[in-house]
């Protein structure tokens, strides 16, 4: 057993000290990125508790409309004064739902109930409250692949909303989760997958050979495989969601596209972040896309329901981006992907061009003598 010996370090030697084998074991960059880990490690448990501990609904988009009369008057002069009494009623809703305490919703009228259900699938709005003027019993329709506890706050503030008015709501899922997407969470954790791969593929190859620094050749070579990684990732994620678990509907090719650009956009921000705080850049990788990314994804509860700071963060970073997308090609045809597709696409063009662009700064300066050679 190893033991201390009068005026020696703890292999007995009595040349060293204590303090000097400490030194040795951990040294002053080493004991830096403990700190690190542990800034890290605080951030990590901050941002998913301060994320998730107490969900709020917050301006959720919703349409309001009245529900057509069983019967339309005959008369078109009556049949038009009809319309627009129902207009104004709609109207009328609309600003009651706005006063709410807190505003938890954000409601706009429409046209009829085939309006409100095509601006739902058009992901324009979260649900809809269809209210019959010549009854009790209302109807919410909501979509539940967008996410079922965004549904579920929906139908409870619409029901206690109608119970204050003694009516009733009856609640129509009008796109429902697939059968094996519990709570609507496969798409969320198919992208932190695909994340998880780019940020720990663009880490090995950083490191390899040494962790030598990039060059322009070295760097493009990087990207080159990361952009293979991302192709194969892409499609085995897809795949696995879709044909072999049965988790998520919609297009392969579609969801392939989707997984093989964010692994990418992910892979090239380690590669970027690298290329600027060498070995540490990992860690900030790790930071914007795991800490700052995951809980703001809208995930396990979709933006509305996350406090300012992650709702407002969370479309412009990859997770959320690739989340929203991944469910609107799986329940919504594809309807509103658009915005993420670019926002993907500049988090992956515009870290390729930072790695590029460093890697040929470090080679002039290197050829200047200012810095050291990276072999």
């Amino acid at each position: 057993m190893t033991r201390t010996t009068r005026g020696g370090g703890l292999d007995g030697d009595p040349k060293t000290g204590f303090l000097s084998e400490v030194k040795d074991a951990v040294s002053t960059r080493t004991a830096l990125l403990v700190l690190g880990v542990l800034a890290v490690q605080l951030a990590f448990i901050a941002s998913y508790i301060g994320a998730f501990h107490q969900p709020k609904p917050h301006e959720i988009p919703i349409a309001v409309t009245m529900a057509a009369p069983a019967q339309a008057p005959a008369d078109p002069a009556q049949a038009k004064a009809a319309e627009a009494q129902l207009a104004q009623a709609a109207d009328k809703a609309v600003q009651q739902l706005k006063a709410l305490p807190g505003k938890p919703l954000k409601p706009s009228s429409s046209t009829d109930e085939a309006d409100a259900i095509a601006r739902i699938k058009d992901r324009g709005v979260d649900g809809a409250l269809v209210i019959d003027p010549q009854g009790t019993q209302d109807k919410l329709l909501v979509a539940s692949g967008a996410g079922a506890s965004l549904s579920q706050a929906l139908e409870e503030i619409l029901t206690a909303t109608e119970a204050a008015q003694k009516r009733t709501v009856k609640v129509v899922d009008v796109v429902p989760d697939a059968k094996g997407d519990a709570r609507g969470l496969s798409a969320f954790y198919l992208v932190v997958g695909w994340c998880v791969g780019g940020y720990l593929c663009a880490s090995a190859l950083a490191i390899s050979a040494g962790a030598k620094p990039a060059n322009p050749a070295r760097a493009l070579i990087r990207l080159c495989v990361m952009f293979g990684y991302a192709v194969v990732a892409g499609l085995l994620g897809a795949v696995i969601a879709g044909p072999v678990l049965g988790a998520l509907p919609g297009s392969v090719m579609a969801l392939w596209g989707l997984g093989a650009l964010i692994v990418f956009a992910v892979g090239a921000i380690t590669l970027a972040f690298q290329g600027i705080a060498g070995v540490v850049g990992i860690g900030l990788a790790i930071l914007l896309v795991v800490v700052l990314g995951n809980p703001s994804a809208g995930g396990a509860y979709p933006y509305p329901l996350l406090p300012g700071f992650w709702r407002g963060i969370g479309p412009v970073l990859p997770p959320g981006a690739g989340t929203f997308a991944a469910r609107s090609i799986a329940y919504f045809k594809g309807n509103g992907a658009g915005g993420p597709f670019l926002v993907l696409s500049a988090w992956a063009v515009g870290a390729a061009a930072v790695t590029l662009v460093l890697s040929f700064l470090r080679q002039d300066n290197k050829a200047l003598g200012l810095v050291k050679d990276d072999a």
